[in-house]
């Protein structure tokens, strides 16, 4: 069974972080959690405000717990409020359903994680995590 190292989710921030000056992002924080919701490492650029890890890990929970790319969770948001809405009563409000989430996965398709990204609009946040994700030799999925 694969697993995100640290050094990995250091790639993924370390990456994600390069788009996000490349594409000139305003201030991002990253969050990468393993398969079981952990955090595995979080960085915050000067800038960033103080609740974005928050965000960021929110973003990476509802993948984690739904097994889907945050994109999906959106979209659900959208259409099936009511299920969103039991979702964040059963996480206990940890689920943030916007884009910015994405799994990483191996290249057979095993969840091994996810990357939450926040500080830009939520397509510019999850543009990042996919770079991130790639360059860190992984399959991203958005739940697009």
């Amino acid at each position: 069974m694969a697993k995100l190292t640290l050094s990995n989710a250091n790639k993924i921030i370390t990456d994600a972080l390069a788009k996000g000056k490349e594409l000139g992002l305003k201030p991002l924080t990253v969050v990468v959690l393993d398969a079981g919701g952990a955090t595995i490492a979080m960085q915050r650029e000067d800038g960033s405000s103080h609740l974005r890890p928050e965000i960021a890990a929110g973003k990476a929970f509802g993948c984690i717990a739904t097994g889907v790319g945050s994109r999906w969770l959106n979209a659900q948001a959208e259409t099936r409020p009511h299920f969103l809405e039991g979702l964040s009563n059963v996480s206990g409000g940890r689920i943030v359903a916007v884009p910015g989430g994405v799994l990483v996965k191996t290249e057979t398709g095993e969840i091994i994680g996810a990357v939450g990204i926040t500080g830009d609009t939520s397509d510019n946040d999850e543009a990042a995590a996919v770079a991130g994700i790639e360059g860190a030799g992984f399959t991203p999925d958005t739940g697009a």
